[in-house]
């Protein structure tokens, strides 16, 4: 599923990152612990999240991660924008909570990391 149709499907915003939204999700992950991201993640997985400090932009760099959804509506200062975009990683914001966005994503198709083989 490509950032794009996860953008369409969380009926989301984009709050940077717009030319990167062809990018391809093999998977999601619904994490708020950035330990658990950094643990359970594989390549090309998307983040969902209600965290918005900086910690996440740089576990998305760490963990290659392809783009952070921010859930129930929330929005990370500019200076997390920023450096996501000096990072290459495009941030969305849904007003979806994360079980729901998490589902919405499951039942289109996009699995979780415990589903997808090593990459």
């Amino acid at each position: 599923m490509t950032l794009a149709e996860i953008l369409a499907t969380l009926k989301a915003e984009v709050l940077c990152g717009r030319e990167w939204l062809d990018r391809e999700a093999a998977a999601a992950c619904g994490a708020d612990l950035m330990s658990d991201v950094l643990a359970f993640t594989k390549e090309r997985t998307v983040l969902l999240t209600g965290l918005t400090n900086a910690q996440v932009i740089r576990t998305a760099e760490v963990s290659d991660l392809v783009g952070i959804v921010f859930v129930r509506g929330k929005k990370p200062g500019q200076d997390v924008i920023d450096l996501a975009k000096i990072k290459g990683i495009p941030l969305l914001s849904t007003s979806y909570p994360m079980y729901e966005a998490c589902g919405f994503l499951y039942v289109h198709g996009l699995r979780g990391c415990s589903q997808v083989g090593d990459q």
